[in-house]
């Protein structure tokens, strides 16, 4: 596909799947909500003593483990949503909790796996002296970019295969980023950045009349251009098949 069909097909897929789109909008925002939970609990365990702090404590993890498990969710179903778009097709997937959590979660292993070799590289040149250092700063900022973008690839395989294997086989991520062609990918993930970023400027502008309004529509927003950003890199990724 070319790189206009695939823009134009992503930014229509939430809209056309809005079922979908609203239901993990709402799992965002109960995410956020987890997540203020916890904080209130573990500031309130700090400060509380005896059982009340215990208690505090208590719902402060189980806040983490809502918030972790909604947001391994909705990474693990954006994998289906890639897998989808790699076939070619138009329909949104079924929820399956387990599966999708577990492969959010090997999804998260999978990027600091890619990203934890340019942080390494900088931490190593670094350590040695200061003029070593702001080579591995430089050097570490062109390898971030570089995994970056296999990263985009790996995670298609995985979402292909829910195999890490594969995912992690580099020199087979390397054969599909060739097959599609480095420029169209860069292409593809600049693109995605930019819409990105107008939409959020947008959100947060319209934010700073309402904050109830902005807060709203940046959930919208970041739902939104998570599931466009899947949609297109499938659609990407078919190009390899």
């Amino acid at each position: 596909m070319e790189i206009g069909e695939i823009i134009s097909d992503a930014a229509m897929y939430p809209i056309n799947n809005v079922k979908a789109l609203v239901i993990y909008v709402v799992l965002g925002i109960v995410a956020f909500l987890a997540l203020i939970i916890t904080g209130v609990g573990l500031i309130g365990a700090g400060e509380a003593t005896g059982l009340l702090s215990g208690g505090l404590g208590i719902l402060g993890i189980v806040g983490i483990i809502i918030a972790i498990a909604i947001f391994a969710l909705i990474a693990g179903y954006m994998l289906d949503v890639i897998k989808i778009a790699i076939n070619r097709e138009d329909n949104a997937p079924e929820i399956d909790p387990v599966r999708q959590i577990i492969n959010g979660i090997k999804l998260f292993i999978l990027s600091v796996i890619y990203m934890i070799i340019p942080i390494i590289v900088m931490a190593i040149l670094s350590a040695i002296n200061e003029t070593l250092a702001l080579l591995g700063l430089i050097l570490g900022f062109i390898l971030l970019i570089v995994f970056a973008i296999l990263l985009v690839i790996a995670q298609c395989r995985f979402a292909k295969t829910e195999s890490l294997g594969e995912a992690l086989n580099i020199g087979e991520v390397i054969n599909d980023l060739k097959e599609i062609g480095i420029v169209k990918v860069l292409a593809i993930i600049i693109i995605i950045g930019i819409i990105s970023y107008v939409l959020s400027a947008i959100a947060t502008g319209i934010g700073n009349f309402s904050e109830i309004i902005g807060a709203i529509l940046s959930g919208i927003v970041t739902i939104y251009t998570t599931f466009l950003q899947s949609r297109a890199y499938g659609l990407l990724y078919s190009d390899a098949e």
